[in-house]
């Protein structure tokens, strides 16, 4: 029983491992093209036309959905629109390069297609009803201070063609690494455990074709946090065991573009009618959507078969190599991450006498922290700052104003408890 279990979870990621891998390179040469400067500079006007920006940059960017946050709130102060954010959250969190490349190896060109047109149609579409919605709004937007972006760091410009690789490099395989490394891990267990513990065809006897499989996925996928990587190998379980390509795209979707620290920190951040416009254009048209997905598939049939996804008779030997270098970087991010975690504990024992320590709720990845660490350094006479994600705090050294530093922190769109 167990060694069938473990026999199902490794073949998962034997499977998405060296697709991982390319796609992880690909994340690090976005890093060096798309700086936040060039972000920033195609989305400040209230027009269409930045809303179709925002879409066409969120896209490729491998962002999850907490990852997502730092940035847009960083566009939003470089005067971005409200459209054009919302278009950059709904659109960044679904797809990225690494997640098309995987999605393609584990399930096929229609699929690996389907999923950046919806999620740029659907940025579109969100974007286009904010402006609309909020055209009489008054703008009042603060000044942009040193808050830091997802897809890029406050260092300076590396200045050679060696040096930009480096950077790339280190985002790609350390830093989003590191975000997605555990989600990914329990993605592949979740989508282990289902393909073991469910019976073949489970979800047809339940109307998991239909508009109640898309619905479940939804209520699943919402509040659920992972990123459209690790979603892959869930939606491939799920899809063997009977819930239809529709359902499984609607999970595709719901799973990576939403979670419960997301919508709090959209709500904080950019007002309540942000969340009602953002959950309904993500909810109505994944389900549209998948339905259009399930009519494709009965036109043309099933180009995949997804019970043959697993390489039986092994893997070419660019593919093997490419499986262990990743699971080498594999290995060190969950190796910084425990110690990390460890270190975290030491923290509050550490703590000198003119520090103070700020309980934060909303930090949900090293992106968050970067954000929380470079709004707080802002703030007058801070002399030094360390964020804890693992302990969800904040130890602030300096003759500050703790109020200025509370201020600071949910401008940045998370909260002091």
């Amino acid at each position: 029983m167990i060694s069938n279990l473990v026999n199902e979870i490794f073949k998962t990621y034997l499977e998405i491992a060296p697709y991982l891998f390319i796609g992880l390179f690909f994340a690090g040469l976005l890093h060096i093209v798309f700086k936040k400067d060039f972000v920033a500079r195609h989305l400040g006007k209230d027009n269409f036309l930045s809303v179709v920006k925002a879409a066409i940059l969120g896209v490729p960017l491998p962002l999850c959905s907490c990852g997502v946050i730092p940035t847009a709130l960083y566009l939003r102060r470089q005067k971005a629109s409200k459209g054009a954010t919302l278009s950059f959250l709904i659109s960044t969190p679904q797809t990225g390069v690494d997640s098309i490349i995987a999605t393609y190896g584990m399930m096929g060109p229609i699929f690996a297609i389907f999923r950046p047109v919806a999620a740029f149609v659907m940025g579109i579409t969100g974007g286009a009803i904010t402006n609309i919605l909020t055209k009489n709004d008054i703008e009042i937007v603060d000044e942009p201070k040193n808050v830091c972006t997802s897809c890029t760091t406050d260092k300076p410009e590396p200045k050679t063609l060696w040096n930009k690789l480096i950077s790339g490099f280190v985002y790609a395989f350390k830093e989003f690494l590191d975000d997605i490394s555990l989600q990914l891990i329990v993605g592949i267990i979740l989508a282990g455990i289902i393909s073991f513990a469910i019976p073949d065809n489970f979800f047809e006897r339940f109307g998991g074709n239909g508009l109640v499989g898309m619905l479940i996925m939804i209520a699943f996928g919402i509040p659920l946090y992972v990123c459209a990587t690790a979603s892959i190998p869930i939606a491939v379980s799920l899809m063997m065991k009977g819930i239809s390509p529709g359902a499984a795209f609607v999970f595709l979707v719901v799973g990576p573009a939403t979670n419960a620290a997301t919508i709090a920190l959209i709500g904080n951040a950019l007002g309540k009618r942000m969340v009602a416009i953002y959950l309904s254009v993500i909810s109505v048209f994944a389900v549209g959507f998948g339905f259009l997905l399930n009519w494709i598939f009965d036109l043309i049939g099933n180009p995949v078969d997804l019970k043959s996804m697993h390489h039986e008779h092994g893997i070419p030997w660019y593919m093997t190599a490419m499986l262990i270098v990743f699971s080498i970087f594999l290995a060190l991010s969950l190796f910084r991450k425990i110690r990390k975690k460890t270190s975290a504990k030491f923290t509050e024992l550490e703590v000198k006498m003119d520090s103070k320590i700020f309980k934060i709720e909303g930090m949900t990845c090293n992106h968050c922290v970067m954000n929380v660490k470079n709004a707080i350094e802002a703030v007058e006479n801070v002399k030094k700052v360390e964020v804890s994600l693992s302990n969800k705090n904040a130890v602030v050294e300096g003759d500050f104003a703790a109020e200025k530093v509370k201020e600071a922190i949910e401008k940045a769109g998370y909260k002091v408890v």
